[in-house]
């Protein structure tokens, strides 16, 4: 009976592999699953499209952990994939590296029949991995096919199917794009649609790669208001898909900021940031918010929302990521005059941007100076105070005798010289509670 030793030294038969299903179950000729088609295929292309699948330990490397393409056995009865053995060989080694036992014998034995036992393993896998792939791509052309003729709930049930599909296949995703679904699935889209059909389109298609000509078919003003009203109306899914569909829109070169500059969009988006039932919404309604506030035209729309106060109001709450997206947008709502005005009139403002200054990263205390300075600027005589109460003059302190950048330094130097001007010099260090080394 023929035998094989493994990468670990495990000594395998092959009716048992066979059985056991090392090889998958797989009966080709000589009782062995060999088959003329796998010998015909590259293992090393094998192995690279099937990088994510669990390999039987027998095939595995004991020197590069990877799975072995040509398999060598030493004296010691131990397996390695030849090009591994050779290098540690070369490198002076008298010993086997799994046992470290001295070898009496360097040649190396190519072991043949485990060799024959992965390239039929791995055949077996890629071929029913590339049958799976063409009934998945069947399944999406069959769902395009039907859907053209179906209406009403029948239309909504087959985009559930094809969304599923597309959603856990890579092949499903290819085949849309190759087969002209994504254009069908825009024509979905109108004025007219039901929110059921959209919601369904929209999942579908944030999964996608979009062109520039399918981008710009999704800009047509019917489509986006559309998709305003079901982030105002749809599940907590559809919300999320719309932004991150609507922020992938705007990320083309030519894209025209009135398209969300509706207020309609701008309080569903800050809904969705405020939402402490579902905060998978957060932090994807936070980063197209910033987008849309790094167009100037924009920025006094989302002020008038009320945007301000309850973006300060969320600070202390947000987690890092999401905390330098909201310091960005307020940081952007800043540089118009209705901005800085409403920062300066909420009265948070100054306390909660003060406890961010050197603790959360060097970029949120930038942010964080920045929307503070904007605010003492305007009225120094009534926020210089607050400021300094709040203990904003010790944290300057700090960050000037830090490693933060010079730039940063300098701002810190600015507003702590615009705080002092209502202060005599005795009663500001007093007001900052320095300590004598520090004065």
């Amino acid at each position: 009976m023929a035998e094989v030793v493994g990468g670990g030294g495990q000594v395998l038969d092959l009716e048992t592999a066979v059985k056991d299903g090392i090889l998958g179950g797989g009966g080709g000729e000589n009782g062995v699953g060999f088959s003329p088609l796998s010998e015909k295929l590259d293992l090393k292309k094998i192995i690279g499209e099937l990088d994510a699948i669990e390999v039987p330990s027998v095939f595995i490397c004991p020197i590069s952990l990877e799975a072995m393409q040509d398999p060598v056995t030493l004296c010691t009865g131990q397996t390695y994939e030849r090009c591994n053995i050779m290098k540690w060989l070369s490198l002076g080694h008298l010993s086997c590296p799994t046992t470290m036992q001295e070898l009496w014998d360097d040649s190396i034995t190519p072991n043949k029949t485990l060799q024959h036992l992965i390239h039929s393993w791995f055949s077996q896998k890629y071929l029913a991995m590339k049958k799976r792939s063409e009934d998945v791509q069947g399944r999406v052309l069959e769902s395009l096919e039907n859907l053209k003729k179906l209406k009403g709930q029948a239309r909504v049930q087959a985009l559930k199917g094809l969304r599923s599909v597309v959603g856990n296949h890579f092949s499903a995703k290819k085949t849309m794009v190759d087969n002209g679904g994504v254009a069908f699935l825009i024509s979905l889209l109108g004025p007219f649609t039901s929110h059921a059909v959209g919601s369904e389109v929209v999942g579908i298609l944030v999964n996608l790669s979009l062109n520039l000509e399918s981008k710009s078919n999704l800009t047509q003003p019917a489509r986006i208001s559309l998709m305003v009203d079901m982030l105002n109306e749809g599940s907590i899914e559809t919300k999320v898909n719309c932004t991150k569909l609507i922020q992938g829109l705007m990320e083309t070169k030519d894209f025209d900021p009135d398209l969300v500059s509706s207020l309609s969009l701008l309080v569903g988006l800050l809904k969705l940031v405020k939402d402490k039932r579902n905060s998978s919404g957060i932090q994807p309604g936070l980063s197209l918010l910033k987008m849309i506030s790094s167009h100037e035209c924009v920025r006094s729309s989302i002020v008038s929302i009320g945007s301000i106060p309850q973006l300060i109001d969320l600070l202390p709450s947000l987690k890092a990521e999401c905390l330098e997206l909201a310091l960005s947008i307020l940081d952007n709502l800043a540089s118009v005059e209705e901005g800085r005005l409403a920062l300066k009139n909420c009265p948070n403002t100054i306390v909660n941007l003060v406890k961010l200054l050197m603790r959360i990263s060097e970029n949120c205390t930038q942010l964080s100076l920045s929307i503070l300075w904007a605010v003492c600027k305007l009225s120094p005589e009534e926020c210089a105070p607050i400021a300094v109460e709040a203990g904003l003059a010790a944290k300057l302190l700090l960050v000037i005798q830090s490693g933060c950048n010079p730039t940063l330094k300098q701002q810190s130097a600015e507003l702590l010289k615009l705080c002092s001007l209502n202060y005599t010099a005795t009663i500001f260090i007093s007001k900052c509670k320095l300590t004598r080394t520090l004065q």
